[in-house]
């Protein structure tokens, strides 16, 4: 296990070497925070959202961490060093190594999110806070509900790692991973409620996607700041949580021995 803390030490440092990065990054999600935010004002404000079991004042700050949060959540992450080791032949050299490829590749994608999170985060929610209503993200809504959201934020962090790091055991069978990691960003992206929040898909839909893991990633947090999710439906997204945290990183893993019992190095 050390020498996996080790490299999440290693490179969660190296992350925080990109700054030029995190501060571009942090001027593109104040705009596309500021842009959603409008959209939905706007949309509020037409009285078309009457039926929609969510105020305006959660739907803004539900954006704003959304955007704060970005790095961290995001479905696509794509580190191509991984990619070309597949690709090339390289991961050999990991192979001839006295240790767990799976676990090395969670924790290598786990810290780069990480390192990533923590320059863009904190700058953007200081000024989410101080903008003016109705534009502001909001406090908490209560003390015990922003504990459990930083033990859900947690747990998120794991569902998404252990997402993205199957799917680049999945391209172990593709050898390209455009097209898996396409499909697979393109439906998470949707069903994560990172372009339309989950509480303003149609019922049915709502009631599918709870189900799935992709909601866990980002929107049960999300809402339980803000005050959208509690009582025993909170804890029951919980528990429907670690569930697939570790329903994931196990069927990653065991993928991870089957394919490496019959793996084919090309290049080289």
């Amino acid at each position: 296990m050390k020498q996996y803390i080790s490299f999440f030490k290693l490179k969660f440092s190296v992350g925080l070497q990109y700054r030029a990065a995190a501060i571009a990054g942090l001027c593109t999600q104040l705009f596309f925070g500021l842009v959603f935010i409008m959209v939905y004002v706007a949309f509020y404000g037409s009285g078309d959202a009457s039926n929609v079991n969510i105020s305006l004042r959660q739907i803004i700050t539900y954006m704003w961490l959304n955007q704060a949060f970005f790095s961290l959540i995001y479905i696509w992450h794509r580190d191509n060093e991984i990619l070309n080791m597949i690709r090339n032949g390289d991961v050999a050299y990991e192979l001839c190594r006295p240790q767990n490829l799976y676990l090395m590749w969670f924790t290598r994608i786990l810290s780069s999110k990480l390192s990533s999170v923590t320059l863009r985060c904190i700058p953007l929610i200081l000024i989410a806070l101080i903008l003016p209503e109705p534009y502001n993200l909001a406090l908490p809504y209560s003390i015990s509900s922003f504990i459990i959201f930083l033990l859900v934020l947690a747990l998120s962090s794991l569902l998404v790692t252990a997402l993205v790091t199957l799917i680049y055991i999945l391209t172990f069978y593709t050898t390209d991973g455009k097209g898996v990691m396409g499909m697979y960003s393109s439906i998470a992206e949707i069903l994560s409620g990172q372009i339309v929040p989950i509480p303003l898909f149609p019922t049915i839909l709502k009631g599918v996607v709870s189900l799935l893991p992709f909601a866990y990633i980002s929107d049960f947090a999300f809402r339980i700041y803000c005050g959208n999710i509690v009582g025993i439906e909170m804890w029951q997204g919980i528990i429907v949580q670690i569930f697939w945290v570790v329903v994931i990183i196990f069927v990653g893993m065991k993928l991870t021995d089957k394919i490496l019992r019959r793996v084919v190095v090309q290049g080289g």
